[in-house]
């Protein structure tokens, strides 16, 4: 069962304005098996919508709203990728490459294994490339925290629970009644199911605690573990609108998508 979602959430104020350097990353390592057959021959990153990679899109966004440096993880096809980048000079920017060529480490081994291309001293936005949206990156998220999560209301099977604060609590999958969370007598009647946006972005004070995690695992897991003794915030924007490039039948829909922007 759903938990009730119709009370709003208390508003997070941003407390972390000032910054050394504006820095993040894509995910761009995936295998994109649910759009094969494109990615039989070339990775996610590089299918091209609106007359562009994927991952071009993601890159121009995040450099037009004043991020420096940019880590770009690559697994599958991971060539392909560093040679669109050096073609394309690197878009002009610090852009950097986590290669997870000998093993791929899923979304939260992936962070971990990138945290020394970064500045340890600045946040780190989080991008899934194969997302598009309308959502203004130009400042920081809101953040009140060690990690701030941008979520919606759209339907899917499995939510994040956040409790009246914003804070994280659970995860659950509402297909198969699972419930995951470090608190043994969570009620989830109480809490409110949000969809994660896969864009989120992590403090310094988060990054240490990734070390306690296993050499692969999944960013939700690490969230799910450390909800209890680290501080991750909703931020659900006033009238997001994002696109899942995760299916092949998606992609039609991408080019209207992007003309509306």
């Amino acid at each position: 069962m759903v938990p009730n979602s119709s009370k709003s959430l208390l508003p997070y104020t941003n407390h972390n304005t000032t910054q050394a350097m504006r820095q993040a990353m894509i995910f761009a390592a995936g295998m994109g098996t649910r759009l094969r057959p494109l990615t039989d021959t070339m990775p996610k990153a590089l299918v091209p919508v609106g007359g562009k990679p994927l991952l071009a899109h993601i890159i121009l966004k995040l450099k037009a709203a004043g991020y420096g440096r940019i880590v770009v993880n690559v697994h599958h096809f991971a060539s392909l990728i560093t040679d669109y980048l050096a073609a394309n000079d690197n878009f002009g920017i610090d852009l950097r490459v986590s290669d997870e060529s000998r093993a791929l480490l899923d979304t939260g081994g992936g962070i971990r294994k990138a945290l020394p291309l970064f500045d340890p001293d600045s946040s780190v936005l989080i991008h899934n490339v194969d997302i598009l949206s309308n959502l203004d990156i130009t400042a920081p998220l809101p953040a009140q925290g060690d990690a701030t999560l941008v979520v919606s209301q759209r339907q899917t099977s499995r939510y994040l629970l956040f409790d009246d604060s914003g804070r994280l609590r659970a995860w659950t999958n509402t297909a198969t009644g699972e419930v995951r969370s470090p608190y043994t007598d969570i009620d989830t009647t109480k809490l409110h199911p949000l969809a994660f946006a896969g864009i989120h972005e992590l403090q310094p004070t988060a990054f240490e605690a990734l070390g306690d995690m296993p050499e692969r695992f999944g960013i939700m897991d690490f969230y799910i573990t450390h909800c209890h003794r680290l501080t991750f915030t909703a931020y659900q924007p006033a009238h997001l609108r994002m696109l899942d490039i995760g299916k092949t039948d998606t992609l039609a829909a991408a080019d209207d998508f992007l003309r509306t922007l």
